[in-house]
């Protein structure tokens, strides 16, 4: 088969296609979806607008957004870290898993007339569980050079059985039907609702609480390390070009331990906001995820603070957007899957054209190339 266009490598990467190509993968993905769409039966143009448009025409509907972009924002942060500096961690779900482990622990080991103080030590513990849990590959990477991508995903299955015994086991509620999940929270161990804790009277009638907010106290930090820091400029470096950090000094070690254990922490946070916010107790299937969508976020946000927050409503409007065509059109529940696996095929493709172009072949030089080949398969 002869194509009329070749792909030549540029002699620096593009600029401009480093800014393009997120939005030129949004528009395909659009695209394929609406051909999707119509091949369901559905009308493409209806269903665009109950899985875009809808989820956001109330005050509820932002609030969801917000409550699903907030782990998503902390997970993604993280992987930028640690995609920055040529680690592939792929266990971020893992990683907070154990870190919302760790807060339920907290939570059902105090009393339930315990004080404020709980909330701090649970947001210790959801932290410390999930660099604990990211420090396992770390070890293996640095001592054993051992493949981080491999060691990380196993370890996510690992911490979810874990999840399954204790919410089964020795957690489990004993007036929960035999259901897997613990006791609710006290409300001390559970984020306040903005709405009713703090009066915020614009939320009234959403479930919308406090741990949002905790983006917006990690973003500028993530801004900072990443953009103004000379450690997250040695860790850049370190990914960039493996060499030149060599023989500058830096410790590829020391890069390897920071880029894990800070994803593991924001991971681990990640967690603590979804089973002492949403959910009020730990169940064994309160993640839809996160940890693994996370990973498209990061390159739809290009491995920036501010890109990583925007993609995180992305993915959360998608995630809604499912729902809504759930309920419906009665459309499957992988529909969101089927569009977040879209955009990353995508994005990937688009990224192509920042360190290639597409040249075109001339006519006549097609022509003879063709009738060449044609000359070589005939008998």
């Amino acid at each position: 088969m002869f194509l009329p266009f070749r792909l030549e490598p540029r002699t620096s990467p593009s600029r401009v296609m480093q800014f393009l190509s997120p939005l030129a993968a949004g528009v395909i993905t659009f695209v394929i979806g609406w051909i999707v769409f119509g091949a369901l039966g559905q009308s493409p143009s209806a269903a665009m607008r109950v899985f875009f448009i809808d989820p956001l025409s109330d005050r509820n509907g932002w609030a969801e957004l917000l409550l699903k972009a907030a782990p998503l924002c902390l997970i993604g942060i993280g992987l930028s870290l640690c995609y920055r500096a040529n680690i592939w961690n792929i266990g971020a779900e893992g990683q907070m898993l154990v870190g919302g482990m760790a807060a339920s622990g907290v939570a059902l080991f105090f009393k339930p007339d315990s004080g404020a103080w709980i909330m701090p030590i649970m947001l210790a513990a959801s932290v410390l569980g999930g660099m604990l849990w990211a420090a396992i590959p770390a070890l293996l990477r640095t001592r054993f050079n051992t493949n981080e991508i491999l060691v990380s995903l196993m370890f996510t299955y690992i911490a979810a059985n874990l999840l399954i015994y204790l919410v089964s086991g020795p957690w489990r509620d004993p007036q929960g039907m035999n259901f897997p999940l613990t006791k609710e929270f006290s409300e001390q161990a559970t984020f306040a609702l903005l709405p009713v804790d703090w009066h915020w009277s614009f939320w009234e009638g959403t479930r919308l609480n406090s741990s949002v907010l905790i983006v917006l106290l990690v973003l500028p930090v993530a801004w900072i390390f990443m953009q103004r820091s000379f450690m997250g400029y040695r860790m850049t470096v370190g990914g960039m070009a493996p060499m030149a950090a060599r023989y500058a000094g830096f410790s590829d070690a020391g890069a390897v331990w920071l880029a894990l254990l800070s994803s593991g922490g924001l991971a681990g946070l990640a967690g603590v906001s979804e089973v002492a916010g949403t959910i009020g107790q730990l169940q064994s299937n309160w993640s839809p995820g996160y940890g693994f969508t996370a990973i498209i976020v990061a390159f739809v946000g290009r491995l920036h603070p501010v890109g990583v927050a925007l993609a995180s409503l992305l993915m959360a409007l998608l995630y809604l957007g499912g729902e809504a065509g759930q309920t419906a059109l009665q459309l499957p529940k992988s529909i969101s899957s089927v569009f977040q696996g879209l955009l990353l095929f995508t994005l990937l493709a688009c990224d192509l054209l920042i360190t290639y172009r597409l040249r075109r072949v001339p006519a006549t030089r097609t022509a003879s190339t063709a009738i060449s080949y044609a000359g070589e398969q005939a008998p």
